[in-house]
Formats: structure tokens, sequence, C-alpha cells
């Protein structure tokens, strides 16, 4: 059968190119230096070549406010054309988008209106009626800015907005550049820097590559904005070729070549020392071996990580007689290796918790979910925040009794705390990742008691969108844990708390619309909808009729009041298969029951 389909395929099949449908779009790449836009000419003898001065009429006032004529080229585009305008920074983002707004015609509010007030709405309802300040301002424009500040849902519907074209420009970090497509007519560099570092060439092609999309733009243009003091490092950066990919599984060390090996060993898919460097030399790392670390083997590499992982308890080394003259080593994982393994927990990390857990076990404080919430604060995340140290301070003075036991346990008190608010010189040493993450496991506490992004934002002075990303990360880290401690029999205590807690971080509601919250396309504002019509449990919403819920809750079309039953049916239908086979193990006899016959033998 194969061979009639491949003559067949040879017979009928001509190769086509992708250009007879979706035609090329040209990319012309500009620089602007000054008021001179010059175009990024590879032939010429500097790179570039004079294209244009820019004409533009500004006041005293909107020279002072914008010296790089940001307005100026973005309304040569927009709002007929979309528009994205990079800026190194997060604030400057939002100072950009309100800057562009102050000097545009009052003739951009009339564009789209009724669509725009439609994003606004919409925004407020995702977000219990908040609205930032600055996309308030900023949207009946057509102007908006995306960075990593926004929660997922707030970047979604901006997103959509923008696609749309109710929306006509974004002012953006870099991050947009990789992760969504979001194409436009003409993408601006605001400089040549991420943050503090210099563009690389890579990055500098993602962030043009949004301009003039196949199959949706016939053009696209780039203009890169640059100072004199920048022209030769940007010279550089426009001709020459793109940085080379290198492997990065030895630098990455917990998070590559060790979590390589535990993998594979815990899998089994390679065991003995031969068949991982047969492995390994299938990887991109080990191909480009001799170039990348010359004066090691591969072996020898393999080897050293290996006793790596062997020394710090995670594999363990066994003796296999290959024959007479000859030892093969095999590996085999360890139970805190297994932990490791089946809780996906970083290599890095995996000592700490350990060690934490173990301390948690001696004086675990249970009145509030404090010190839980802690044991489950992501390390990664603790080790690059910054506490502000009044915030700090006053929400540790406004701690229980019994949550002031979970600080003291690890050893912060109220007066280091105070004396680092006020400046003062410290003498006593504290581990300031133990007061970092205690300072996360705060935003958390208070997250889960007011169950408000918003107000806890504001509280704590933390972008919203940093937040959620810190309440994901608790919830898959809590779950991460649960497993970890699922395979060590000495932490059984913590396996019922930490369902119950993940649970907690995943939903972030109050724990009557948590049931409610695991049905598909059930969000906390429709959960809140449905419990106050009396809709109070999965077997309610199982049992509902879609006709009765659409006109008991509002904005609920019958698609999703039938999508909301289905679902609900299915889970609890899930749910009663599980307890059914629970059953039915419970029911059925033991294979090694002992039968008649063999207790006649024994008689007799």
């Amino acid at each position: 059968m194969l061979k009639i389909y491949k003559s067949f395929f040879k017979r009928n099949i001509t190769p086509v190119s992708l250009d007879q449908y979706v035609p090329k779009v040209e990319l012309k790449e500009y620089l602007k230096i000054n008021d001179a836009i010059y175009e990024v000419d590879g032939k010429a003898e500097n790179g570039m070549t004079f294209s244009r001065l820019l004409n533009c009429q500004y006041s005293d006032t909107l020279k002072k406010m914008d010296p790089d004529h940001l307005v100026a080229l973005v309304t040569e585009v927009v709002p007929n054309y979309s528009c994205l305008v990079f800026c190194p920074t997060k604030k400057n983002c939002e100072n950009v988008a309100e800057m562009i707004c102050k000097f545009l015609s009052k003739e951009y509010l009339k564009h789209r209106e009724k669509e725009k007030h439609e994003v606004i709405k919409n925004l407020k309802s995702i977000s219990g009626g908040n609205l930032c300040p600055v996309l308030k301002r900023t949207i009946p424009f057509g102007v908006a800015y995306h960075h990593s500040g926004l929660t997922s849902d707030e970047r979604r519907l901006l997103e959509e907005a923008y696609s749309t074209g109710a929306l006509c420009l974004f002012t953006c970090t870099s991050t947009l550049a990789a992760g969504v497509n979001l194409p436009a007519r003409r993408v601006i560099l605001r400089a040549p820097y991420v943050a503090k570092e210099f563009l690389k060439r890579s990055q500098y092609k993602q962030m043009i590559g949004r301009a003039g999309r196949a199959g949706i733009d016939s053009v696209g243009e780039s203009i890169l904005i640059l100072q004199e003091k920048d022209k030769q490092q940007v010279s550089e950066l426009i001709s020459r070729p793109l940085e080379n990919c290198y492997s990065h599984l030895v630098q990455e060390f917990t998070k590559g070549i060790q979590t390589l090996f535990l993998s594979l060993i815990g899998l089994k898919i390679a065991t003995s020392l031969d068949d991982i460097c047969h492995f390994m030399g299938g990887t991109l790392f080990g191909v480009q071996q001799k170039i990348l670390l010359k004066e090691k083997s591969l072996r020898e590499i393999t080897v050293e990580w290996l006793r790596y992982l062997t020394g710090k308890g995670l594999l363990q080394k066994d003796a296999v007689d290959k024959s007479k003259e000859e030892i093969e080593y095999s590996f085999h994982i360890t139970k805190l290796g297994r932990a490791s393994f089946k809780g996906t927990i970083d290599l890095a990390y995996c000592d700490i918790l350990y060690r934490d857990l173990k301390k948690g076990l001696e004086g675990l404080v249970l009145e509030s979910l404090l010190h839980l919430i802690y044991l489950t604060t992501p390390y990664d995340m603790a080790s690059q925040c910054v506490p502000d140290w009044m915030i700090y301070f006053r929400q540790f003075s406004q701690l229980s009794p019994a949550e002031q036991n979970v600080a003291a346990l690890l050893g912060v008190s109220e007066n280091f705390i105070g004396k680092k608010a006020s400046g003062q010189a410290i003498k006593k040493k504290v581990d300031k990742d133990i007061v970092n993450r205690l300072y996360l496991s705060f935003v958390l506490y208070t997250l889960l008691k007011e169950t408000n992004i918003w107000s806890v934002s504001e509280k704590f002075n933390m972008p919203r969108g940093y937040i959620q990303s810190l309440l994901t990360g608790a919830a898959s880290f809590s779950s991460c844990v649960l497993h970890f401690c699922e395979e060590l029999e000495e932490f059984w205590v913590y396996r019922a708390l930490l369902v119950e807690l993940t649970k907690k971080l995943t939903y972030c509601v109050k724990a009557e619309l948590i049931p409610l919250m695991e049905v598909t396309g059930v969000l906390e504002g429709r959960a809140k909808q449905l419990y106050n019509a009396g809709y109070k449990s999965l077997i309610h919403l199982a049992n509902a009729n879609p006709e009765v819920l659409i006109r008991t809750v509002d904005h609920l079309s019958r698609r999703q009041a039938k999508q909301i039953v289905s679902s609900a049916k299915m889970l609890l239908h899930e749910k009663a298969e599980a307890l059914q086979e629970e059953v039915e193990e419970l029911l059925r006899p033991p294979s090694d029951f002992p039968s008649v016959e063999a207790s006649s033998t024994e008689k007799a």
C-alpha cells in the first residue's frame, strides 16, 4: 500500500513554491539621526544612504516633550495603519504612550469610537471595575502600552483590539517581539537598547520582523532612532551576521545537563555510563563540544556531572561485571533523586527544599496559611525580589501572634525589618533569600485573603502583572512540592495540606467558588454569578437547565450555558467513575487470598 501511495505522489504532485500564494513583503529598514532619516543599504560604504529629512512643525513645548519626533513618525501611519513603538523599559512604554496622546489631534478620538469604548468596558469587566489610569487616557486615542506589568487577561483583550484595528498603536517592550504575533505597517525602535544592554542582532531582527507580515500587509518599514554616540555600534549592528546558536546544556547547570541525566536515568532511557555517553553524542552540545569545551572530552564531562549528582545524593552508582577483565558502572535514581525528578524541582533548590520541609515538620504553624505559603513560594522569584522595607515593616506589624511565630521560626524579627526600613545598621546577619521569600509570602498570603490583584498591587506597590506571575509560579511550585512529598514517606503530613493549597493558589477565589471554577469556561466573575443564582456546587451545575441558566445569569449566551452544563456533567461523571473504580478495588478479592485446596493441604 505504501508503494502505491509513493508512486501516486511521484506522478501527480509537483513541488510548488509558497511564493506563488503568499507574495513576499519588502521590509525597508531606516535609521533616524536627529532630523535625518537614512535607509539601511548593504552596498553603501557606511551601510546607509540618505533618504529624507523629517518635515514636522514642532512647537517649543513639543520639542522638549518629544525630542525624537515620535509623534511625527507615528502620525504618518496611524490611525489607518498599525504601528509598534519598542521602548527600553516598562515605565518608558507608559510614558511614551501618554506623551503621544497629549499631542494627537482630537480627530483620533472619533476613529472607531464605539469599539474603543467597548475595549474600556471589557477591561473594567475583567478587573472588577478597575482600570489603569494610563490606559483610560490613551485607549480613546487608539493607543495602549503592552508589557509584563499587565495581567494576562488585560494583554489578551488589548491584543485582540489591536488585531481588529480598534487600537492602532502599541508602545511595548522587546518581549512582544518574541512571543506575540502582532504585525504592523511601521515598527519604531525608541533606542538601540533593551534596558541598559545594547541590542543584539537577533533581537533587532526579531523586533523589525513585526513590520510588513506576509498575507497581512503589502509593505513594511522599521525605523531605529539613535544618537550620534551610538552611530558606530549601530553601524556594526546592521551589518554583522546573526549570532551563532550554541548549546546551553552545560552553561545552564541545574536546568541543563543535571536535569537531563536525572531524567535519562529516572526514565531508564540510559542507565550505564556508555549509554549516557552515547546519548550525549547525539545532542547539540555533543556536536559542538570541541568548540565549547576543548579541554575535556565528552566522556570526561559526562563522568564529572554523574559524579556530582552521585555526591549530591540524587544518583547511586552500581558496579556490574561485564567480563572478568572489565567492570561496567550503571546508575539508579535515589529516593531524593526520584522526588526531585517527579516533582520537576530545579536541582539548584532541591537540597534547600528538603531542608525547609524537614525544618517545617519541627514546628509547622497551621493556624494560618502563611507557613505553607512560604514553603511553596518559588525560590527563583525570591532571589530576584527587592523588598520595599517600609511596606515590609507595615505588613509585619499587622501579623497575628501565630503568623509572627512563622517569621520567628525563619529567624526574621520585626526589629530586624524595622531597622532595615529606617536604614539603621544591623549587626545580626539574616539570610537574604529567606527575608525576600517571606516578603513574597506576605504578598501571596494577602492575595489569598483579599482575592483582588488590584488592591494587593496598590498595597505592595508592585505591578499587577508581576503579582499574577508570582501567583501562577506559586501554584505551579506548590504542585511540584506536592509531587516531591509524595515520593518521600517522611513528608506524608504535607500531602493533604498541599492538595488544598494548590487549589487555592490556582483559582485565588473565595473557598466556596473553587468547585465552580473547576468547570471549563467558568472564571471568577461567572462563578460569583452562578453562586449568587443558587448554583453552589458541581452537582447543581451538572443538573442545571441551560435555558434556565440563560434567564438567571446576566450576559450568558446559550452556547456558553450549554458548554458549562456539559463540562459539569463530564467532570461529575469522571469523579463518579473514579469512585466506582475505588469501590470495585475494595470489593475485589486479593490475588494472594488462600484457596480451600491450599488450606486442606496444610492441614494434611
